[in-house]
């Protein structure tokens, strides 16, 4: 019996021009809680855009790839790196590699540099509605760190990536959200983890989840559910081989028409 659902967002509930269907998530959200089946957002994106697309829900929000969880309103639960290995990392990619544009993504806020071009500021304030622009990178704001956002230029940086995991093999690990977009997060802080923390505060099983993703950041949270669906618009094969089923495109609102079908039989 499923318990728990957990959808990641972009490529997998959000269609195409990152919307939704209102009205049918409505009927299945109220539909979920009156039996009693938690909903949860499970993104790499920031807790404030998660609410700003959800709204006031009595629900989990699993942000930032798994390091900041929110029910409500309430912050729930959260890791942090350790603030000099988080220092170190910004300081190779600014100081030694020249990138500027970058998210460092905190707690209370996410910050970027306030020289760098409009169309970068333009992309990350659709992304992060709690943002503000900073002169420098050498001392950050006083805030938790648990995320670093960024897309790597492969014609400038064709290996930036594989530098990375060699120069800081034990405080960091990649993800990806799709093409060059890179989160660099920490080790064992991922949206499968956060998701078997709440399995564990649930006292539920794998055996009860169900999850929807796309991407590679979403591969442990596939591998973790055995009701497991990689969306038929996914472009990462590897997830095929994992899931235990594919849903419809994300431009068909496959998760919906899944959940409707498969927990709630309204076919």
């Amino acid at each position: 019996m499923i318990k728990a659902i957990a959808v990641d967002m972009d490529g997998t509930f959000l269609d195409s021009n990152k919307q939704y269907d209102h009205e049918r998530f409505e009927r299945v959200f109220k539909a979920l809680k009156e039996q009693g089946i938690e909903f949860i957002a499970a993104s790499g994106n920031q807790y404030a855009k998660l609410k700003s697309i959800f709204g006031e829900r009595d629900m989990f929000f699993i942000s930032e790839n798994g390091a900041v969880i929110y029910k409500g309103n309430a912050l729930y639960q959260y890791r942090s790196f350790n603030h000099q290995d988080y220092q170190d990392v910004i300081d190779y990619l600014h100081k030694d590699r020249q990138i500027d544009q970058m998210v460092i993504c905190g707690l209370e806020s996410a910050y970027i540099l306030e020289d760098t071009p409009e169309a970068f500021k333009e992309d990350t304030r659709f992304y992060y509605h709690q943002l503000n622009e900073i002169t420098q990178l050498e001392d950050l704001p006083e805030d938790e760190f648990v995320k670093i956002a960024l897309n790597i230029n492969r014609q400038t940086h064709p290996h930036l990536d594989e530098e990375l995991k060699v120069r800081f093999p034990n405080t960091i690990k990649l993800v990806s959200s799709g093409h060059d977009s890179i989160d660099i997060i920490m080790p064992n802080m991922t949206k499968g983890q956060a998701l078997a923390r709440l399995l564990d505060v649930w006292e539920m099983q794998p055996s009860e989840l169900m999850a929807f993703g796309d991407a590679n950041n979403d591969k442990d949270m596939l591998e973790l559910a055995q009701y497991s669906y990689v969306m038929k618009n996914s472009q990462d094969k590897t997830l095929f081989d994992i899931a235990y089923d594919v849903a419809p495109s994300n431009d068909d609102q496959g998760v919906l028409t899944t959940i409707e079908n498969v927990v709630l039989n309204l076919k």
